[in-house]
């Protein structure tokens, strides 16, 4: 997917008014973005670089931008609850996810942590139980990355908690309720010195992935969450914003080790 130069056909683009309210769309040639604030013919942002400002029919002005990956996550299409991007970003460094890392991840949802991995470089084999969030997550990986991103990243509609066939893994990646059940399926798929990362919304079942890993060749185990304060800054006026996106959920991470 072009991420420079003209904005083009088939691309998403983000729509921001001076209200700062944001919009997401698809350029298309003769398409047309409808709102309260009027129409705004795509052909008029089609080969034209980013940054520009437009009028609607009605007058707003809008300026269009290619989509940050915060931006498409927040704003992309949900089949399930999105993994939030502070959580994407500590992620791939608590993973240590790489350029050509074969990661195994379960729990595909909307495709928002699965578009964070394959952004990184990583290959993905995906196992996911819900055919419809499959769909959802593959289609909104597409519509960000393109045909290359989908290239890396093969899907199925299976459970993990029944095993995982791939070998020698570089990572295994779980957004899942009880990821303790795949525990002693990661140790026979990862290479030694591979990670393993859990995320999870209640503390409890990051205890009960801790006891799992110590009947397990995993250690160096860690929990840990993120929490996202925004400030507001104009001019001497500088404070917290009174609002902040706190808990979300759970980072447990482990190495698989030798006997």
């Amino acid at each position: 997917m072009n991420r420079s130069g003209e904005l083009c056909a088939g691309e998403p683009v983000l729509l921001i008014d001076r209200k700062r309210r944001r919009y997401l769309i698809d350029l298309e040639a003769g398409g047309e973005f409808h709102s309260h604030s009027g129409v705004l013919p795509h052909d008029e942002l089609i080969g034209n670089p980013e940054g520009e400002l437009y009028r609607s029919s009605r007058g707003m002005v809008f300026i269009a931008l290619r989509p940050t990956i915060t931006d498409y996550v927040l704003k992309m299409p949900r089949g399930a609850q999105v993994v939030y991007p502070k959580d994407i970003g500590a992620i791939l460094i608590q993973a240590d996810i790489f350029p050509g890392a074969r990661v195994l991840e379960s729990g595909l949802g909307s495709g928002a942590l699965s578009t964070g991995i394959l952004r990184a470089g990583a290959k993905i084999t995906g196992y996911e139980i819900r055919e419809d969030f499959e769909e959802t997550a593959r289609a909104n990986v597409g519509r960000f990355l393109g045909q290359e991103g989908l290239s890396s990243y093969t899907t199925q509609v299976r459970d993990v908690y029944e095993g995982i066939d791939e070998r020698d893994l570089d990572r295994v990646v779980l957004d899942l309720p009880e990821p303790w059940q795949v525990v002693p399926h990661a140790e026979k798929a990862l290479r030694r010195g591979g990670i393993f990362l859990a995320y999870t919304p209640s503390i409890i079942q990051a205890s009960q992935l801790h006891e799992a890993f110590e009947e397990s060749r995993f250690g160096m185990a860690e929990t840990m969450e993120v929490m996202h304060r925004g400030w507001h800054v104009q001019g001497v006026a500088v404070r917290p914003d009174h609002r902040m996106v706190a808990h979300t959920g759970f980072l447990t991470h482990a190495r698989l080790l030798a006997e």
